[in-house]
């Protein structure tokens, strides 16, 4: 009988070292993936646009395909890159942190520059006029697969720097498990926001009283108004956060002054006022400092992203899908 409590006790101890375990990776996860807010927010601000003129009917069958493939570029390629990258070459995350950064701060600078200059047309191009219904359909998906990965590699690596030290299995159960509640979050708010207009317009048909059927009209007029914050939100995220990330990137690898210069002067700004608002002015003056600087960056990068890493991207996607 002893031996039979010996081994309840020893699998009680196993099981609290699994939920220890357990508990540590959501912990780490979830820190990891606040970080990585900018491109999140940039990704659930992004995706709606990618279901614009299709039947309500094929809504979410066209997420739940943006979603699968994000699920595939985060899981089974960029999982085991950055794996790969933290273990053999930790070197080379910092680089790679300030190239998605400068893409964020580009990204960003194009849709002010597209908001300024630029009126986007309603309708579909001509183009798209020409294509049947499946294949614009396929299109606007494997693009938006191809913009998922370029956000889905900044989120994970954004991801893995915040990770600290700790095993192989560890960091790996870390990075799935962001991958996985971003994914789920980031697309779930997308379907979410993609038919709530449905819903507001058969709110507003078929609600049994005034009350319900005025709430569901306000939901329909209110929509585009979130898009278009949710727009404006994603693209100052984007600018904050790109610039921060290039501060805190050549910080890293050796280039302190941009980080100082920024820290003393919300330093200098936060002296002026109470110290309970302190914390929250310094946050915030580094923050608008981090956003001119994507601004500024930003625009330095539309000329060159333009010009010359467009085309030649544009060369290897030929390459490789003929």
């Amino acid at each position: 009988m002893s031996g039979l409590f010996a081994l309840l006790d020893d699998v009680a101890g196993i099981a609290k070292v699994a939920a220890a375990s357990v508990d540590d990776v959501a912990t780490q996860a979830l820190k990891a993936g606040s970080k990585a807010a900018g491109a999140v927010i940039d990704d659930a601000a992004v995706t709606p646009k990618y279901v614009h003129g299709f039947h309500p009917a094929r809504e979410l069958p066209i997420i739940w395909k943006i979603a699968r493939g994000s699920f595939i570029n985060k899981l089974v390629i960029l999982l085991p890159v950055g794996l790969l990258l933290s273990n053999f070459a930790p070197w080379a995350i910092w680089p790679l942190l300030l190239l998605g950064g400068l893409y964020l701060c580009f990204e960003g600078a194009e849709k002010l520059f597209h908001a300024f200059f630029h009126h986007e047309e309603n309708g579909r191009s001509p183009e798209e006029k020409v294509l049947s219904e499946q294949h614009l359909e396929k299109s606007k998906v494997e693009g938006a697969i191809k913009t998922d990965f370029i956000l889905s590699a900044e989120i994970m690596t954004i991801a893995l720097s915040a990770i600290p030290q700790s095993t192989f299995w560890m960091e790996a159960a870390t990075l799935a498990a962001v991958a996985i509640l971003i994914t789920v979050a980031v697309y779930g708010v997308v379907a979410l926001i993609v038919k709530m207009d449905d819903v507001g317009l058969w709110m507003a048909e078929v609600g049994r009283t005034s009350v319900t059927r005025k709430l569901g009209m306000a939901i329909v007029k209110f929509m585009p108004h979130l898009l278009k914050l949710l727009t404006i939100v994603g693209t100052a995220a984007m600018l904050w956060v790109g610039g921060s990330i290039i501060v805190h990137s050549v910080a890293m690898m050796g280039w302190h002054l941009p980080e100082e210069v920024i820290h003393h002067a919300a330093e200098a700004v936060a002296q002026g006022v109470p110290a309970d608002w302190q914390a929250a002015v310094q946050w915030i003056v580094t923050a608008a400092i981090d956003g001119v600087l994507g601004i500024v960056l930003g625009f330095i990068m539309i000329p060159i992203g333009t010009k010359i890493v467009g085309p030649i991207w544009g060369m290897f996607s030929k390459k490789s899908d003929a």
